[in-house]
């Protein structure tokens, strides 16, 4: 029940259609737009750039939803054995996603603040943490309520001029000792993207552990977790991967999962064969990630992200990049053609346009009163289009927000 055909062999067959490689917007609308009726249907009147935020659902997951409600409602107790199957899929889809070494190495969270608490109550005293002024709320907040109740020593590195941040300041705050150093791939307000080697190669020498927040990139970056070799990662699908809240996830590398690392972060899900009801003193863990686990899951959000993990893999993250920076240099270009000046469409950036402006809030809502949905952070303004966005669509936008700016 991990894959209905239904799904899989809609996705797969649309897919197909498109031919091997780049995608193109013809292609896009006559065999994907279509997995994409209702919201399409819905939105008809107004361009949604918000894909950074809240990533557009698919047909399908209405169906793949109704699979696990319906095993609850055909099996009641035994409901378990298609909801963990569904479960395993994820995290399956999610290391491939990923190239995680091993699906067990991507443990299920509710978010990905759940997942950093977690390793954070894997220390016995009180860890050393970096981390950078531009870490999302959902971290940012957990660690500086950590650090003010002595439970971990922070240290928060600011971007240069309030804008970007410079790696060098981050290995430097590093070097003066760390047990712990959080970052992002993509920094969520300005899109930047941060080189991770250099972070990582600092972390080592003074003994640290790396947490990669990837939720911003994940879907529509190519990230090799094994190859970067981070220790861990926290990320989920409410945006590129279009699965919407719930469907979250902390990354282990396979180093922390010879039970040397333990949480007070566990439950009964966590213990080996937990529907034995065995009680052994002390508990006995299971095995690799498994371990990592609490108490009764959430299902439904697993089933919630089903599709759009299916159709980010058929597409392969590589063409969708390829693709999305060529729609963001093609703003920038319109943007730039209205006199805005826009940034985006380099590697160095993730998968959205900013705007920089103290009016981009302001910006925003004058947007969305004119049919364009996106958002600002501060005073960064956030356009992000995405495989159903249309070349029209860039050339409307690109007009209002010119209006709106000389307003």
């Amino acid at each position: 029940m991990n894959a209905p055909a239904a799904s899989a062999e809609s996705i797969e067959a649309a897919v197909l259609a498109l031919g091997p490689g780049p995608l193109t917007e013809a292609a896009l609308q006559a065999e994907i737009a279509p997995l994409f009726s209702r919201v399409s249907a819905a939105f008809r009147d107004r361009v949604y750039l918000a894909n950074h935020s809240l990533g557009r659902p698919m047909d399908a997951m209405d169906d793949d939803i109704r699979e696990g409600t319906g095993a609850w409602f055909a099996h009641m107790g035994a409901a378990w054995v298609p909801w963990e199957a569904e479960v395993t899929a994820f995290r399956t889809r999610l290391a491939r996603l990923m190239n995680a070494a091993r699906p067990d190495c991507v443990v299920p969270k509710t978010s990905a603040g759940q997942g950093l608490r977690a390793i954070l109550n894997a220390y016995d005293d009180v860890p050393r943490v970096v981390t950078t002024r531009g870490e999302f709320d959902s971290l940012d907040v957990i660690l500086r309520e950590y650090a003010r109740r002595g439970r971990i020593a922070l240290t928060i590195v600011e971007a240069r001029a309030g804008r970007l941040f410079e790696p060098g300041d981050i290995v430097a705050a590093i070097d003066k000792g760390a047990d712990l150093v959080v970052v992002s791939d993509v920094i969520f307000n300005s899109g930047q993207r941060l080189e991770v080697h250099g972070i990582v190669a600092a972390a080592r020498r003074c003994r640290a552990k790396v947490l990669l927040d990837v939720y911003h990139a994940l879907g529509v970056v190519p990230l090799d977790v094994s190859e970067s070799d981070v220790d861990f990662a926290v990320g989920g699908s409410y945006k590129y991967l279009r699965g919407g809240p719930g469907a979250c996830f902390l990354y282990l590398h396979p180093r922390h999962l010879d039970g040397s690392l333990r949480t007070l972060d566990t439950g009964w899900f966590a213990k080996r064969e937990p529907f034995t009801y065995r009680r052994p003193e002390p508990p006995q863990w299971g095995e690799g990630g498994d371990a990592f686990l609490e108490s009764t899951p959430p299902v439904l959000p697993f089933f919630q992200a089903r599709a759009g993990q299916l159709l980010t893999l058929a597409l392969g993250v590589a063409r969708v990049r390829a693709f999305s920076l060529a729609q963001q240099r093609r703003i920038v270009e319109l943007l730039a053609r209205n006199g805005v000046v826009a940034e985006g469409g380099r590697e160095d950036r993730g998968a959205f346009v900013v705007i920089e402006d103290e009016r981009a809030e302001a910006w925003a809502s004058a947007l969305h009163a004119k049919g364009i949905i996106t958002d600002a952070r501060g005073r960064f303004l956030r356009l992000c289009p995405d495989v159903l966005t249309t070349e029209a669509e860039l050339v409307h936008v690109a007009d209002v927000v010119g209006e709106v700016a000389a307003a």
